[in-house]
């Protein structure tokens, strides 16, 4: 990793809230955003419905980074 996680704000559902994350998953999950032509904040909204539907136990921040790992890990070509 390159460096000390970066806190970004943004609102979900109407509430302010900031997020810290490495600036590799804010990388892969902006591109995600931008191939789906959504918002930064309109694509973290739908994860974080995604999450509490779920009923998940883990935060934000973490779901994001799981999420994108799985993002990446999907776009491999199997050996």
């Amino acid at each position: 990793m390159n460096g000390p996680r970066k806190k970004r704000s943004l609102s979900i559902h109407g509430h302010r809230t900031s997020i810290s994350l490495e600036p590799e998953f804010w990388h892969i999950i902006e591109n995600a955003a931008k191939s789906r032509q959504i918002s930064l904040a309109g694509f973290i909204t739908t994860l974080d419905d995604k999450r509490t539907e779920h009923d998940l136990e883990y935060g934000l921040a973490a779901y994001l980074r799981l999420w994108a790992l799985r993002y990446v890990l999907a776009d491999k070509p199997e050996n």
